[in-house]
């Protein structure tokens, strides 16, 4: 069991299970510039989609363009997406000022794949549209934390991809790995399969509210 004041959540694999849709929309462009699909889907989880189209885009192409067009994609296409086990329980029974998401997905694409799972959205978010640098750097966790009110180190984040694990390390706050991404559990982390054996107990204090988490 570990306590905190806040507590942080990524979306895709964290909260929502977008995986259907992520392969079909790369699937495609890497098909289209015959690249390999799955060193793209190894690599461009949890990161802003204009990052990897940056990295794998062939020379000479529009990034900026190829962005726009990938995240209209995304945004209309939400068959199969579904909440991880346990996400509407965990975060129904928090209270709103103590909790926020951290997503690498714009703010309209946030919206309908929350949606689309039956999840409400967070009275606080930060999306791709609110930081300058998207993970692994820490500045995303970093602005939700503050936020909050919340200290970098009473606040514990949800993470399944990589680069958001990183991010969250990089900020200095103790990490939940949702599922199997490939890293090291280091002090301060912990793995869990998913979010379905979460239970929180809220309580009030005079001084500050804490968040006691255990499974």
């Amino acid at each position: 069991m570990f306590t905190c004041q806040a507590v942080l959540f990524d979306m895709d694999g964290t909260l929502v299970d977008s995986t259907a849709v992520v392969e079909e929309v790369w699937g495609e462009f890497a098909a289209r510039y015959g690249l390999d699909i799955d060193e793209i889907l190894r690599t461009s989880h949890g990161v802003p989609a204009g990052d990897t189209v940056r990295r794998f885009a062939p020379p000479g192409a529009d990034v900026v363009s190829l962005t726009q067009e990938l995240g209209r994609m995304e945004r209309s296409r939400t068959n199969g997406i579904i909440q991880i086990p346990g996400a509407r329980e965990l975060i129904g029974g928090l209270p709103a000022e103590a909790y926020a998401m951290v997503t690498s997905a714009d703010r309209i694409l946030a919206e309908a794949r929350m949606s689309a799972a039956g999840l409400t959205m967070p009275s606080t978010v930060i999306t791709s549209d609110d930081v300058l640098r998207g993970k692994p750097d820490p500045e995303g966790y970093l602005r939700a934390a503050a936020l909050l009110g919340a200290e970098p180190a009473d606040t514990v984040v949800f993470e399944d991809a990589p680069a958001g694990i990183a991010a969250a390390r990089a900020a200095g706050m103790r990490t939940v790995v949702v599922g199997h991404a490939d890293v090291e559990l280091e002090e301060g982390m912990w793995r869990i399969p998913d979010l379905s054996a979460v239970r929180v107990l809220f309580t009030a204090a005079a001084d500050a509210d804490t968040l006691s988490f255990h499974w």
